[in-house]
């Protein structure tokens, strides 16, 4: 070998070495530090924790919503061998298409973390799975909860569901918090208070750091639990509803459509929200099946539509109070107010007998005997003579025609006409128009809720509150109690004492002696007063009523709707009579089950019947 050879030979031996050091250097010393969390994250793994799901009560302590143990299956793609898919579908007894189906939307999400694919395997399968884990790797198991309903007041429209979290849900939340909060399977509120008060009820999950073996499987935890993050900041909620209440309510409403909202006037509380038909939120729990949601979505009666927050009816004779308010704080009805006196033969002279009757021929009636009476013309001749800018702008200072501050999302703002609404009607016709929104027929709509809230300013004497199913929330570490954020102060209607007593004196006759006597609460004075909401078409008129009790100290306000079961008193005045009554006693007395209160409540069916046990 010549001597340049040889001297290149060395050369590229000690380049070799030098280059093999400089890289060992590299590795050992100046990436030690990358390469050392990526082999700990080979060994290591954080697992999220998801804290319970907090627990709903009733304002007396009783369980409306806990949790119970559900059971998930979770796979982490980038681990799973696929030819393990065949024995993962039969520990869980489905077919391989779906655990196929599984691993690519797993795979999509993120291949390299457990995505929870199956939730809601029973224990036997979780079970299954567990003994089996270590021929399955990238295969885990998580126990997690599931809402459970255990009371008879199913509440659906008020507490609402919750459901798996939607792609477009989950990127919406990515893209405005930390993307721990949620990851695809997650449950979330999609209704009710469970929607209106998810971070609250959910709370921000943890991270727990545990050693794993190739298999996945946790074999210790790490640095003894110190690294661990808990999960924070949930709670329990409270709600205003009385669940009795609630219950009681929901049995009268049986094979009929419509909805009864009652509230405490002393604050807005919701002490029960009922729209029917429902459903049972026990649907939900394990995910709700396809063809159940088609039949839910499809049905005619609309299970799914919260008719107390929503539906939009003319409210009938109810709306006379207000206007007797309207008038009397206008002027419309001279310089002597409530001394003036209207003639009624039957009928308004503008319909020349054929058009605007009354219910009878009431002679000369003053402001209280019009509202005792409802007589009609009384009414027709106030919103004859009234400014309809000052009426559209009076209702809405009443909660109409607006959004109430809610802390449900549900909700209709209503229909009160203002001056634009009539404007192209010819002069004979537009004067029609305005003449029936004096007795709350025609061009108008309101809701339940809009109809309770109102009852309330006249039962406290004209303060309006914002309506609030959360009474306050519990922080379960903690334990502190705090009210509601961000609710509104209540607004003051400025009303005349003396106009405001007049109407409620009109309301008391109405119950002890006009069309709300049969639901006059048995040794409770009350106000009330009926409606009937007209139907379009050929269809029976919906029954309407109002009402606050007791009449000296109001603890309670009504508003109940039934549809297609006429005039007030045959059905929304005894439901709402009976609701009272147990609220303000504890009980419906035995001696009263079967009075005509209670057979007029129960007989009061709608046309169109929906079975329960169908929904």
């Amino acid at each position: 070998m010549s001597k340049t050879r040889y001297i290149l030979l060395n050369c590229s031996v000690i380049a070799s070495i030098l280059i093999l050091l400089l890289q060992l250097f590299r590795l050992q010393v100046v990436e030690q530090q990358d390469h050392s969390q990526i082999a700990d994250g080979n060994a290591l793994r954080n697992i999220r924790v998801v804290p319970a799901r907090g627990s709903i009560y009733d304002r007396n302590g009783t369980v409306l919503v806990h949790n119970v143990p559900k059971y998930t299956v979770t796979l982490t793609p980038t681990h799973f061998d696929e030819s393990n898919i065949r024995h993962l579908a039969q520990l869980l007894e489905i077919p391989d298409s779906v655990v196929a189906r599984k691993l690519e939307e797993a795979s999509h999400f993120n291949p390299y973390k457990p995505s929870p694919a199956f939730s809601n395997v029973s224990f036997e399968q979780y079970s299954r799975i567990s003994e089996d884990a270590y021929l399955l790797p990238g295969v885990g198991t998580e126990i997690n909860h599931r809402r459970h309903y255990p009371t008879d007041a199913r509440s659906s429209h008020a507490l609402g569901y919750t459901g798996e979290i939607s792609p477009d849900e989950l990127l919406t939340i990515r893209s405005e918090s930390d993307s721990l909060l949620y990851r695809q399977g997650d449950y979330l509120g999609k209704t009710g208070v469970e929607r209106s008060y998810e971070p609250w009820l959910r709370g921000v999950p943890g991270i727990a750091r545990r050693w794993v073996n190739i298999y996945g499987l946790e074999v210790m935890t790490y640095a003894q639990g110190q690294a661990d993050q808990k999960p924070r900041e949930y709670y329990d909620l409270h709600l205003a509803l009385d669940a009795q209440v609630q219950a009681l309510a929901e049995s009268l409403f049986v094979n009929k459509r419509g909805a009864a909202i009652a509230l405490n006037p002393n604050d807005g509380s919701i002490i029960a929200l009922v729209s029917k038909p429902d459903y049972a939120l026990e649907l939900f729990d394990d995910g709700i099946q396809n063809d159940t949601w088609l039949e839910l979505i499809n049905h005619t009666d609309k299970p799914l539509y919260n008719r107390a927050t929503m539906n939009l009816m003319p409210p009938g004779s109810t709306w006379k109070p207000f206007m007797a308010l309207f008038a009397l704080s206008e002027g419309l009805l001279g310089d002597h107010g409530h001394e003036t006196t209207i003639y009624c033969p039957g009928y308004h002279p503008a319909g020349r007998g054929r058009y605007f009757r009354c219910t009878n021929v009431h002679g000369s009636v003053n402001v209280v005997d019009a509202i005792r009476l409802s007589c009609n013309t009384f009414f027709f001749e106030i919103a004859r003579r009234m400014n309809i800018s000052a009426f559209h702008e009076y209702a809405n200072k009443f909660g109409f025609g607006v959004k109430s501050p809610f802390d449900l999302r549900e909700q209709t703002s209503g229909l009160i006409p203002d001056s634009a609404y009539f404007s192209s009607s010819p002069s004979y016709v537009r004067q029609s128009l305005l003449m029936n929104l004096g007795i709350g027929q025609g061009d108008m709509g309101v809701t339940p809720l809009q109809l309770a809230r109102y009852t309330t300013v006249l039962a406290n004497g004209g303060t309006l509150y914002p309506p609030h199913l959360v009474s306050h929330f519990v922080n379960r570490e903690t334990g502190e109690s705090f009210r509601p954020p961000n609710l509104p102060p209540p607004v003051e209607v400025k009303v005349d004492t003396m106009y405001m007593e007049l109407v409620r004196q009109g309301m008391k006759l109405v119950m002890e002696s006009g069309t709300g006597v049969m639901s006059q609460i048995p040794g409770i004075p009350s106000a009330g007063k009926t409606g009937t909401s007209q139907a379009p078409g050929d269809f029976t008129d919906h029954s309407v009523f109002i009402m606050f009790a007791p009449y000296d100290n109001p603890q309670i306000a009504l508003a109940v709707h039934c549809e297609n079961t006429g005039d007030g008193s045959h059905c929304a005045a005894p439901i709402a009579s009976l609701l009272a009554e147990q609220y303000l006693k504890g009980e419906i007395p035995a001696s009263w089950q079967k009075n005509i209160r209670m057979d007029r409540a129960m007989s009061a069916i709608s046309e169109s019947l929906i079975t329960e046990n169908d929904l």
